[in-house]
């Protein structure tokens, strides 16, 4: 699967341009209200964008804000939601799950957590099982 996910990638991405992405500041591009901070983020995704960018899907920023770590360094903390085809799609709750890890994987990054609203998407099954299961906090 991620070999696929890779080709999917390839194809689509200018890797130059992801490169540049992954250089910029996510704190820096959030206080400044700056639109390529989708792109940047998206940027830090491994294999969960390719489902994404095959369906047309994107992350959203409900809201977010800058905390100070204990140290004194700046790092964010967001709500995210998805648009696109990820909105009804079956495998969302792992979709979440990739995203959550991948993010908080960059340095930038202390906290995840998913728009609440998202959980309309789902029957009550669905949401019971992403809720108990899906390793991800809503907000």
């Amino acid at each position: 699967m991620r070999s696929e996910a890779n080709r999917i990638l390839e194809e689509k991405l200018d890797p130059l341009e992801v490169s540049r992405l992954n250089t910029l500041s996510l704190v820096s591009l959030f206080e400044s209200d700056d639109p390529i901070l989708i792109p940047a983020l998206m940027a830090r995704l491994g294999p969960v964008r390719a489902a994404l960018e095959s369906h047309g899907g994107s992350l959203v920023i409900a809201r977010g804000e800058i905390e100070l770590r204990n140290n004194g360094t700046p790092s964010l903390s967001l709500v995210i939601g998805l648009d696109g085809a990820c909105i009804s799609c079956g495998a969302a709750p792992g979709t979440l799950k990739g995203i959550q890890d991948d993010l908080l994987s960059d340095e930038e990054v202390d906290s995840i957590r998913f728009d609440s609203s998202m959980l309309e998407w789902f029957d009550d099954i669905q949401r019971e099982f992403i809720l108990k299961f899906g390793g991800v906090t809503f907000a």
